[in-house]
C-alpha cells in the first residue's frame, strides 16, 4: 500500500502547479478582543494585530521600541493543523523577545476552517503584514526566521520552499515537523501507534478531507515540501526525537533535495520519544535551536 501510495503522488510531481500567491499584506489592526495581558515585560512593548479578516488571522508582537532596527522571529504553534493557539507559545515569545528579537507569534486557519494551503497562505501574509509595517515594530524585513511546532513545522518549511524563495527570510526552524504528510499518511495506514494514525487523519483533513488520489493529488503535491525545493530556499534547521511518532526520516528527504538545489539542512536528533514543545524543552535543545537562529541573523 505505501509504495502504491507514494508511486501514485510521485508521478504528479511533473505536473503540479505552483503554489497560489499569498493575499497583499493587510493594514495591521489591534485586535482589542483578545489583548495581551503579561505581568512583568521588562520593557518590551507587547501588541495584537490581525492581518486578515477572519478571527484566526492574528498575530502577537513583541518588540523593543528603541528605534533599533532587530532582527525578527515569527513563531508557529502546532496542533495537528486542526487545533492549538498562540497563547500556549507565550513562554516561548518570551525568550526570543528578551534575546533581542522582534518576536511574531502566529494564530492561522485551522483545517476545519479551510484546507491547504490557507494555512501557508496565512504565514505569508503575516510576514508580509510585518515586513510592510516594520517601522512600527522596529524590525528588520530583510533578516528574520521562521521557528515551527509539529504541523506548525510543516508551515514553517513550506514558506521556506514556497516558490523561488521569500525575501528577507535566512532560515526555518521545524521542532518535530511534519516535511511529508503523505508519508505520515502512509505511516498511519495500519500502524498501532495512536498518535500515527491521528496523523494520518489529520492530515486527510488539512487536504481537505480526501485522500491522496485523484481529484486530491495535487493538494497533496502542494502539502509535500521538499517537492518544491528551489537554489533560494532558506536554509533549514529540524529537530527530532529518535524514537517519536514524527521520525528524522521525515526530515532526511528534505535534507536530500535541498541539498542537490545547494540549500543547506541540519537534522539534529534527540534521544526519546518527546515531540514538539517537549522536545524543546529537553537540555540543550533551546539553547542549539537559538544558537543556530543566532548565526542566521547574525
Amino acid at each position: 500500500m505505501r509504495s502504491a501510495v507514494f508511486a501514485g503522488v510521485l508521478a504528479l510531481v511533473a505536473v503540479v502547479v505552483p503554489p497560489t500567491a499569498a493575499n497583499a499584506a493587510q493594514d495591521p489592526t489591534p485586535v482589542p478582543s483578545t489583548p495581551i495581558d503579561f505581568d512583568g515585560l521588562g520593557g518590551l512593548s507587547t501588541e495584537t494585530i490581525a492581518y486578515g479578516s477572519h478571527r484566526r488571522q492574528a498575530m502577537d508582537v513583541w518588540w523593543t521600541a528603541d528605534g533599533a532596527k532587530r532582527p525578527g522571529v515569527f513563531l508557529v504553534h502546532g496542533g495537528w493543523w486542526s487545533s492549538g493557539d498562540k497563547r500556549y507559545m507565550k513562554e516561548i515569545t518570551r525568550s526570543y523577545a528578551d534575546l533581542g528579537y522582534t518576536v511574531f507569534n502566529l494564530n492561522y486557519r485551522l483545517s476545519g476552517d479551510a484546507a491547504w494551503p490557507a494555512q501557508r497562505t496565512d504565514a505569508l501574509t503575516a510576514i508580509a503584514t510585518a515586513r510592510k509595517h516594520a517601522d512600527r515594530w522596529s524590525f528588520d524585513p530583510s533578516n528574520y526566521v521562521v521557528v515551527g511546532f509539529s504541523a506548525g513545522g510543516h508551515i514553517a518549511a513550506a514558506v521556506g520552499t514556497y516558490g523561488d524563495g521569500v525575501s528577507g527570510l535566512k532560515g526555518v526552524v521545524g521542532l518535530s515537523p511534519i516535511i511529508s504528510p503523505l508519508r505520515a499518511y502512509a505511516d498511519g495506514e495500519k500502524s498501532a501507534d495512536p498518535n500515527k494514525r491521528k496523523l494520518r487523519t489529520a492530515a486527510i483533513r488539512l487536504a481537505g478531507g480526501c485522500a491522496p488520489k485523484g481529484k486530491c493529488s495535487r493538494v497533496w503535491a502542494s502539502m509535500e515540501v521538499a517537492w518544491h525545493a528551489s537554489k533560494k530556499d532558506a536554509p533549514m534547521l529540524t529537530v527530532h526525537s529518535d524514537k517519536e511518532f514524527v521520525p528524522p526520516v521525515q526530515s532526511q528527504l528534505l535534507k536530500q533535495m535541498l541539498g542537490q538545489v545547494g540549500v543547506p539542512v541540519t537534522v539534529f536528533t534527540s534521544p526519546g520519544i518527546n515531540h514538539s514543545a517537549p522536545l524543546y524543552r529537553e537540555p540543550g535543545v533551546a539553547e542549539r535551536v537559538q544558537a543556530w537562529v543566532a548565526e542566521r541573523l547574525g
